[in-house]
């Protein structure tokens, strides 16, 4: 199979977290003309994963995995001789496409190994939560994300934090009138952004993310309402970070954790680089099938980018180490 042409085709289906359907449904006829017997396993609405074993085999030993969603905005594909662009290029349609090229050679070889695609990592790993319910039996997880084909050895966790401060509506000529939540959560943000954050010495620091602020009516109104959106990269237990975050806020606002994906270590493999990853992954939502291992194409300084790609050379490569991979496991 052609491993670009599948990844300029995978890329060219808009996939943003919730509107995966129409890459599944791709992914399920490619899987089934190239042999394999396909199945969505449901998610919720239209959405659902797709798992993928080959005819006549038992359960697997071994699973590849990655996500089929990626991040807005959803960019159209390009090539040169080097890489292939656009959206979800490395993060993560290329992955996909070394993926089941890695798990064609495998089968025909006498060498079991299935796939699972999931929806929502981007988002809550909601895809990954319900395929953990309807684990296969594998021993080992392969899953994909840009490490520049490099083994993780841990992979920080995410704490996403919600800040809502209130007020009093007023005309602003008369600000003394109202309460201006805005205020209130400015204040909140400099207070969290002065915080220290844990540190470890293996992965490096806890790091912090304001990335949405909303809020206010007009600019000739005191505004009564405004949130933010945070998102801590975690490299240890959450539960002292979120004590000092609500001590840290005090009555100005109200803080809600919407979500929390742990810190984890991995282990490495013989032969291949390693590195750590700054970022979160659906491994921890993935528990029951096996024994996690993070390796994929491409890298994560240029997914969520304009500009986003990934290395042809780093695709091919990738299918090399995924076959080796699985036949040392299996």
């Amino acid at each position: 199979m052609d491993v670009f042409a599948l990844t300029r085709r995978l890329i060219d289906i808009e996939s943003i977290s919730g509107n995966e359907a129409a890459v599944g449904d791709c992914l399920c006829a490619e899987l089934a003309w190239l042999g394999f017997e396909a199945r969505k396993m449901p998610v919720e609405g239209t959405r659902f994963n797709v798992w993928a074993t080959w005819p006549g085999f038992a359960e697997p030993a071994v699973v590849f995995s990655t996500h089929m969603d990626t991040v807005p905005p959803f960019i159209q594909s390009g090539e040169d001789e080097q890489n292939i662009y656009g959206r979800g290029a490395c993060d993560a349609k290329g992955i996909i496409a070394a993926q089941i090229a890695a798990a064609v050679r495998l089968c025909e070889a006498g060498i079991q190994v299935g796939l699972l695609f999931v929806v929502g990592e981007e988002r809550d790993s909601l895809g990954a939560k319900v395929a953990n319910t309807q684990a296969a039996g594998s021993k080992f997880l392969i899953n994909g994300e840009p490490t520049e084909n490099r083994v993780a050895v841990a992979s920080k966790g995410a704490l996403r934090v919600e800040v809502t401060a209130t007020g009093k509506m007023a005309h602003s000529a008369y600000p003394e009138l109202g309460e201006s939540a805005i205020d209130k959560l400015v204040e909140a943000l400099h207070r969290l952004r002065a915080m220290k954050l844990p540190e470890n010495a293996e992965v490096g620091p806890c790091t912090l993310n304001i990335g949405v602020i909303e809020g206010g009516r007009a600019p000739n109104v005191i505004p009564d309402f405004a949130k933010a959106q945070l998102l801590y990269r975690l490299v240890g237990p959450a539960e002292e970070l979120r004590r000092e975050i609500k001590q840290c806020v005090g009555a100005l606002a109200e803080v809600q954790f919407t979500l929390e994906i742990p810190f984890i270590r991995l282990g490495t493999f013989a032969g291949i680089a390693t590195m750590t990853a700054a970022f979160t992954t659906d491994i921890p939502a993935l528990s029951n099938w096996g024994e996690p291992i993070l390796l994929g194409p491409g890298s994560i300084h240029v997914a969520h980018t304009e500009g986003e790609y990934v290395e042809k050379a780093q695709l091919t490569e990738a299918v090399e180490l995924y076959c080796r991979m699985a036949q040392s496991l299996s």
